[in-house]
């Protein structure tokens, strides 16, 4: 990995530079197969998983056979796994439910929120290099508790035209509705559209690659919301002469074998200790069957050592990372500084896997430094808060007036009028 010694804060924003991609080149594509799902439905879907998937479907349906089958292709020992992240991330995410309360803001004027699910919402796991099938316990489980009558659930099934058995058992555990075999664009498409088999949905969540991404983001502008903005996958790790360089380099090969544009990034105040790290992950990459994958996302990867522990504060809160751990002495004291970040991970033994899998929060979160603007995904993200209001007579004698002389300096004559008659009434 690339060590960075002491860049002057003007260095910054260079070395904190993500991978670019230049998506101009595959906006028409997507544009073209997005248009085609659009106007031919399932028969376009089937032709795309043909020509990307290398799958001929009769049915993009997951039947209850295969669900059944499913059940007894998994391990026992995944069995127990899938429940037990599902008991957790439900624990969390059900902790998040909304209690509207009424509030009187003037005499006779009360006002209150109530909370509203999204009735049909749709969730893409990609299938690709790695079966993210913890992705669907992130997504269908806080859909569930909040009440979201539908959840279409698009994956890319096998050339044999069968979907990992894994994502499957964790869609049956987290009370996902429907499940289609479709990927890519295609998916995002029919989920979005609505064909004869794929329902139209409401809002789209979930990851993928830059093809996924672009189509998310295109269905967006007229048709469907979507969770968030994202990237390629990526940690920063703050860290002081406590932490443990072995730690440091297995949290920063995790990330870095998500994918070539993946990024792994450290703020140190130690030179000693980017070494050691650099020392450790060299030794622990060669171990990794994904080593390939992992080498070149270590292409965009850095070790930056600064002054003190305030400039590694204020450069990784620059960063705005998805994933930040504090591999600190004092983790809480610098947590309380943090304020861009997806999810962060306190002290030596809490892993970035843990979030990934089981810890109960959700490892669906805003990346490319979107951690400044943006919330992962959360039971509110499934939730539309709808306002109320009740005004009695009282209410149109502490509120009238006001509402008069504000509509009529807006030269809303109209609107004046309907308070203006409510006012006469009485």
């Amino acid at each position: 990995m690339q060590i960075v010694k002491f860049p002057a804060k003007s260095e910054w924003a260079s070395f904190l530079e993500r991978p670019h991609r230049d998506a101009s080149e595959l906006r028409e594509t997507v544009k073209t197969v997005l248009d085609d799902i659009q106007a031919r439905g399932d028969v376009a879907v089937k032709e795309y998983e043909l020509k990307f998937d290398k799958v001929q479907l009769d049915s993009l349906q997951v039947s209850e056979t295969e669900l059944q089958e499913a059940e007894t292709l998994v391990s026992d020992e995944l069995k127990q796994a899938l429940t037990l992240a599902h008991h957790n991330i439900e624990k969390f995410h059900a902790s998040q439910k909304f209690e509207g309360k009424k509030v009187e803001t003037a005499p006779g004027v009360v006002c209150w929120q109530k909370s509203v699910a999204i009735e049909k919402v749709g969730l893409y796991i990609p299938g690709g290099t790695a079966p993210l099938f913890s992705t669907v316990l992130m997504l269908a489980t806080p859909a569930k508790i909040a009440g979201c009558k539908e959840i279409v659930l698009c994956t890319p099934p096998n050339r044999e035209g069968k979907v990992n058995p894994a994502i499957l058992m964790a869609a049956r555990i987290a009370g996902v509705s429907k499940i289609f075999k479709a990927g890519g664009v295609q998916a995002i498409g029919a989920m979005a559209y609505g064909t004869e088999s794929v329902p139209k949905v409401s809002k789209i969540f979930g990851p993928g690659n830059q093809f996924v991404m672009a189509a998310k983001q295109q269905v967006s502008l007229h048709e469907v919301a979507i969770d968030m903005p994202a990237g390629p996958s990526e940690v920063a790790v703050v860290a002081d002469d406590s932490a443990n360089p072995v730690f440091v380099a297995a949290d920063l090969l995790s990330q870095a074998e998500h994918g070539a544009d993946s990024q792994a990034v450290m703020f140190t105040d130690s030179l000693a200790l980017a070494e050691a790290v650099d020392a450790e992950v060299a030794k622990q990459l060669e171990k990794l069957p994904r080593k390939e994958l992992a080498s070149k996302s270590l292409e965009y990867s850095k070790l930056i050592v600064v002054k003190n522990l305030d400039e590694v504060i204020d450069i990784c809160n620059e960063y705005a990372p998805e994933h930040l751990i504090l591999a600190v002495k004092d983790y809480m004291t610098v947590a309380d500084r943090v304020v861009n970040a997806g999810s962060v991970f306190l002290g030596n033994y809490s892993c970035e896997s843990a979030g990934d899998y089981a810890s109960g929060t959700n490892h669906t979160l805003p990346t490319s430094g979107y951690a400044k603007a943006y919330s992962g995904v959360n039971l509110d993200s499934f939730c539309r808060k709808i306002t109320f209001q009740e005004l009695t007579a009282e209410g149109i004698r502490s509120i009238g007036r006001a509402v008069e002389v504000m509509a009529e300096n807006e030269q809303l004559d109209a609107h004046k009028n309907a308070m203006t008659v409510r006012i006469n009434s009485l």
